[in-house]
């Protein structure tokens, strides 16, 4: 089974788009989790319209902001095989099928994720997004490649088996990526796989959670920082319950 997670807000504009872009590419045994944001426009609505009982639908009693809101839409998930979605990306068709196969080829690959092209407001082919290369095949290696920002990981882009995700959940308190995060847990206790080739376009708008601006030295050192923490005291939490 197949879970899609998808964390909505305000995203009544480009919703319906990538709905319709997954919803093509699942079985009918499958499902979509939404968890919405405290939208104040009409993507709830929208998602209801679509009257699909493969979609699964739930408002926030709070805004939770952005990580939290994956974080729930994972943990209300129930697949096998977990994707992460955006509200506002495109699937090109064959994604699922083309990152089930790779997922598969190996039991010890526990993430596969994917460079993207992108598109603009109105869906027009804006560039290419290439910079993820091969995964480091030396553990150590790949780890330090994340955390010198030599390996950008999108969650947008991201396949994952079920026990990847309980290894990662729930993610530690200020952390503030679960891309970087969900990419160090499992470049720590199994296999990454990088794809080359192109499995989605992401739009990019005024309205992005992430955008690309140059933060403070510090700000970043202290980000890694809480990454390091996290990451060594979950890796020693799977230690002492194995023990």
């Amino acid at each position: 089974m197949i879970s899609v997670c998808i964390a909505t807000y305000n995203g009544a504009k480009y919703i319906r788009e990538q709905l319709d872009s997954i919803v093509s590419q699942i079985g009918a045994a499958d499902e979509i989790v939404i968890c919405d944001d405290q939208s104040a426009d009409d993507t709830l609505a929208i998602v209801a319209a679509y009257d699909d009982p493969r979609i699964r639908a739930y408002r926030n009693e709070s805004n939770l902001g952005h990580v939290r809101n994956f974080e729930k839409a994972m943990s209300l998930s129930k697949g096998d095989y977990i994707f992460l979605s955006d509200q506002d990306d495109i699937w090109i068709p064959g994604r699922v099928q083309t990152m089930m196969s790779r997922l598969n080829e190996n039991p010890s690959i526990n993430l596969v994720a994917s460079n993207f092209d992108l598109i603009n407001a109105q869906g027009q082919a804006i560039g290419e997004f290439r910079q993820l290369g091969v995964a480091k095949t030396a553990r150590l290696a790949q780890i330090g490649s994340i955390f010198l920002g030599k390996a950008p990981y999108f969650g947008c882009t991201f396949l994952m088996r079920r026990n990847l995700l309980r290894s990662c959940l729930p993610i530690p308190k200020g952390i503030e990526s679960h891309d970087i995060w969900f990419a160090l847990v499992a470049s720590s206790i199994g296999t990454v796989l990088n794809l080359q080739e192109p499995t989605l376009l992401h739009r990019i708008h005024g309205s992005n959670v992430s955008v690309a601006k140059r933060r403070a030295l510090l700000v970043v050192l202290r980000s890694r920082a809480r990454f390091l923490w996290a990451l060594a005291l979950r890796l020693i939490s799977f230690k002492l319950k194995s023990a």
